[in-house]
């Protein structure tokens, strides 16, 4: 094995699953700290994913240097901490806290911050973090229930979240290519820097800036970062030419969505799919708080539609959101609603549903926590960083796609099916 990744949530993780697997490597994606006696022969690189984005700071640490104890014994010789493209954070963590505890463990002096994804509208300009045109902190993503993001700065994010001396690499050093971000990352060693943010605009960015990091022990960043990776294992003649792809058998049986995340992007792909015909069953966190609507009634209302692909959703407007929190505390309505749809997941798999779309970064890991396989197998792409994945090691197998909440294009719920035959 060459790369151990540890990914702070299950979608982040997928989709850095399927950066490295369309590069060249052949990954695989446990879910969580893999059990012992799992079979890593043939494996190039594996993706430990993670629930810790928003655990308290101390426990994101403790899972997140679980997870390297694992991947260093493995025998991986470069590591890297996947997080959001939108930098997702309290200001208490767990970026600045796992990054830190990581680079004590590994003995390294520096580390580089970039969570760019121009394939996705992220990038990163004068160290400030942008989605599409808009700053971070212009973005939806300062109404985000539970990491309200409100400073662009990934410099003062990132120094606010740690102890660490934190610098930048500005674009006009990228655009230079690799030999000139390596020279900036020997001088801001020399200044006693720690983590570097760097600026990057595009997927040439990205991949000067992973030649560049081919000495660092640790990277940092979203899963656009790993795209310069596998080349430098490639160059170095450590990475074995790919055999020919596994084919992708999606099981037969029932499709459904279940969609938890309120973000602007999964808003819109629920109105795109109710516009077009799809059936749609709304929760109320309070009703099931409440005790007024249970599982296994929105089981049996899923089961009794004809339609192909069925949807369960919780997403709500801002103005929503903050009304149920108001009544149930933002923990709780967050734990309520993932709770539900995870045991609503294994309700539909109970039943014969076979193929399953997940929307929102802590819904997919509550829903992949319950099914609980040991590993996936990385699938066809359907949109930028969301692939269709196969559970392995349970006893019947089932097709996910889990959605980051931030990903996909408005159609996403409709023409995912297209790719399963």
């Amino acid at each position: 094995m060459l790369l151990g990744a540890i990914a702070d949530d299950l979608t982040g993780a997928t989709d850095l699953a399927l950066m490295l697997s369309r590069e060249g490597m052949r990954t695989i994606q446990t879910i969580g700290v893999p059990r012992k006696g799992l079979d890593l022969s043939g494996v190039d690189a594996v993706v430990v994913a993670l629930k810790s984005r928003t655990n308290p700071a101390a426990g994101a640490v403790a899972m997140s240097l679980e997870a390297l104890s694992f991947l260093q014994t493995a025998g991986a010789t470069q590591f890297l901490f996947k997080y959001c493209s939108t930098f997702d954070s309290s200001p208490a963590g767990n970026i600045g806290p796992v990054t830190e505890a990581l680079m004590q463990a590994l003995g390294t002096d520096l580390t580089i911050v970039c969570p760019a994804f121009p394939a996705n509208g992220r990038t990163i300009y004068k160290g400030h973090l942008f989605v599409g045109d808009q700053l971070l902190s212009d973005s939806p993503m300062r109404n985000h229930p539970l990491t309200p993001m409100t400073d662009s700065s990934l410099v003062r994010l990132m120094a606010g979240q740690s102890k660490l001396k934190v610098g930048l690499v500005n674009h006009a050093t990228v655009g230079e290519g690799a030999a000139a971000v390596l020279q900036a990352f020997e001088a801001a060693r020399a200044r006693g820097e720690q983590a570097l943010v760097v600026d990057a605009l595009t997927d040439a960015d990205l991949r000067a800036i992973g030649e560049a990091s081919a000495g660092l022990s640790l990277i940092t960043g979203g899963s656009g970062i790993a795209l310069g990776l596998p080349e430098n294992f490639r160059r170095a003649g450590l990475l074995r030419p790919a055999d020919d792809a596994r084919a992708f058998l999606a099981p037969a049986g029932r499709s459904m969505i279940l969609a938890g995340s309120c973000s602007e992007a999964t808003r819109g792909q629920i109105r795109h799919a109710i516009e077009a015909g799809v059936p749609a069953l709304k929760l109320d966190p309070i009703e099931i708080a409440e005790g007024r609507f249970r599982v296994d009634e929105a089981v049996s209302w899923a089961l009794a539609q004809s339609a192909k692909a069925p949807l369960i959703y919780s997403s709500a407007e801002p103005e929503e959101v903050r009304a149920a929190q108001a009544a149930l505390g933002r923990e709780r309505a967050g734990s309520l609603i993932e709770h539900f749809l995870a045991e609503t997941a294994l309700g539909l798999e109970a039943a014969g549903v076979s193929r399953l779309i997940v929307a929102g970064g802590e819904t997919s890991g509550a829903v992949v926590g319950a099914l609980s396989p040991d590993a996936l197998f990385i699938g066809p792409e359907i949109d930028p960083g969301v692939p269709w994945t196969l559970t392995l090691g349970q006893r019947q197998p089932m097709a996910l796609a889990l959605k980051s909440g931030n990903f996909g294009a408005p159609d996403f719920f409709l023409k995912a099916w297209d790719l399963l035959p």
